[in-house]
């Protein structure tokens, strides 16, 4: 019999002193690594169990008022893990079968007992506790991985239903257990033909490493995440994938914000260098037309003189124009309620609303929301946008949504369309100056409202589908 060299503990729980007796006689003859005991009261024996002070129990069934039966349930129900053998006069199917179902280790017959039989019942009963304790100290320390992850871990069937997540997926998601268990991935991803394509990778190959989605939360807010995903195979034929997300909003965030201020700068640069070289040769151009004109000017001289300049003097306004908008907006900060700049923004695009008969839907907290913000500049970046936004959709079939959502650590300006969209390759460009797709824009207020936002310290995200619209989600810290 394989024990450890510390004598195993075992209390032998029994009303009747000459059969625990008997049975420790029997214990004994297996061998000298045993100390046995004896309790015949309920309520202490019940305390031994508790405080785990014995490595295995044998309790008979019979304890006066109460059963075994019933301190075995008792012990259970308090979480005592060591291994607990019923012991009973006659064999009982019925009595056998309950303990098995309650949690026993095993059931003995006292009039079968012999050395052999307690010493495979021991052996059994000892190896099969420490495999238990195994599992749980595994299935405990697993659990805690899954609980405690920053990242977030969930299981889905084969169709991406939720089966069960971690804190980090409803932090992350923004839903509740209850709530995530009703969704499937899918329904999380904007972009359904990927969301299909990823499915499949992952049912075709058993697995996916590192393929980067974008997920909307149930605020709506988007995500950008790292996916990971494994298929489980289980015994009985079934299959479930276990997978992991890696939340790099913050980073994503980070990296465009970062490559636009280089683009403003770059911008800011140009700007300046054409100004310079293109204002003198533009001042001796306006000089030499004045030296050129006098009393014996012709009429038709005359007309083409004021044709060069007024286009001369129209190529110093957007020289002027251009350095406005690279240069950083000048603002004053003062506490400013964000409801109010966005409904003086509306207002002030309100007409051209209400002529293209577009469908306006407005979604603000209850609370009010201060921000140090100029109110006047940052109402011209919201009214580019709108305008933007009103201009890209069709007259009758417009629907405009505006929203505002605190967040933990910042507010959400969220303004969405259901217009014609813009495309990858022109959404790289949106922001630069003089980069437009409208027929009669100069290309400047869209680059003029980044730099009020930048200004405010504010992040733009924008993401577009042609066909389909486009939504502006500008962030301000807390």
């Amino acid at each position: 019999m394989l024990l450890s060299a510390q004598p195993v503990k075992i209390l032998i729980i029994d009303d009747d002193e000459d059969d625990y007796f008997i049975t420790s006689t029997l214990i004994k003859e297996i061998g000298d690594n045993f100390q046995v005991e004896w309790c015949y009261k309920y309520n202490e024996a019940l305390d031994h169990i508790c405080n785990s002070e014995y490595d295995l129990y044998f309790i008979d069934y019979f304890l006066g008022a109460r059963t075994g039966l019933d301190l075995l349930k008792e012990a259970l129900l308090k979480s005592c893990q060591a291994p607990m053998i019923l012991l009973t006069g006659k064999g009982n199917r019925a009595v056998d079968r309950e303990a098995m179902i309650a949690g026993a280790a095993d059931y003995l017959v006292k009039g079968e007992l012999t050395s052999d039989k307690l010493e495979r019942c021991i052996r059994y009963s000892l190896e099969n506790a420490r495999s238990m304790k195994a599992l749980r100290d595994n299935e405990l320390r697993f659990r805690n991985i899954f609980e405690r992850s920053k990242d977030a871990i969930f299981f889905t069937d084969t169709n991406l239903q939720f089966l069960a997540v971690n804190a980090a997926t409803t932090q992350l998601l923004e839903y509740s257990d209850q709530e995530i268990t009703q969704l499937s991935f899918y329904e999380l991803m904007p972009n359904k033909k990927m969301a299909g394509h990823l499915a499949d990778i992952v049912l075709a190959k058993g697995e996916v490493d590192d393929f980067e989605i974008d997920l909307v939360s149930s605020s709506n807010e988007e995500k950008s995440c790292i996916f990971s995903a494994t298929v489980i195979d289980n015994p009985d034929g079934t299959r479930y994938l276990q997978c992991i997300l890696h939340d790099i909003t913050s980073l994503r965030k980070a990296e465009r914000s970062v490559l636009m201020a280089e683009k403003l700068a770059a911008t800011g640069r140009l700007a300046r260098t054409l100004a310079h070289e293109i204002r003198n040769p533009l001042t001796n151009i306006h000089l030499s037309l004045d030296h050129l004109r006098n009393e014996e000017t012709t009429e038709t001289q005359e007309n083409y003189y004021n044709i060069m300049l007024r286009n001369s003097k129209r190529i110093g306004a957007i020289i002027s124009e251009l350095l406005d908008t690279a240069r950083p907006t000048d603002i004053i900060l003062r506490e400013s309620p964000l409801q109010d700049i966005m409904d003086e923004s509306i207002t002030a695009a309100m007409d051209r609303i209400v002529l293209k008969n577009i469908k306006l839907q407005i979604r603000y907290p209850d609370e009010m929301i201060q921000i140090q913000a100029d109110k006047e500049k940052l109402k011209i970046a919201f009214l580019n946008i709108i305008i933007n936004a009103v201009e890209a959709m069709e007259e009758e079939k417009g629907e405009l949504s505006v929203s505002i959502t605190p967040h933990a650590q910042h507010y959400e300006v969220r303004i969405v369309d259901n217009g014609c969209g813009i495309s990858e390759e022109n959404l790289k460009r949106l922001f630069e100056p003089y980069f437009t797709s409208k027929r009669n824009g100069l290309g400047l207020g869209l680059a003029a409202t980044l730099n009020i936002l930048h200004a405010h310290h504010a992040q733009v995200d924008v993401h577009s589908v042609p066909g389909e619209g486009t939504s502006f989600v500008i962030t301000f810290a807390r």
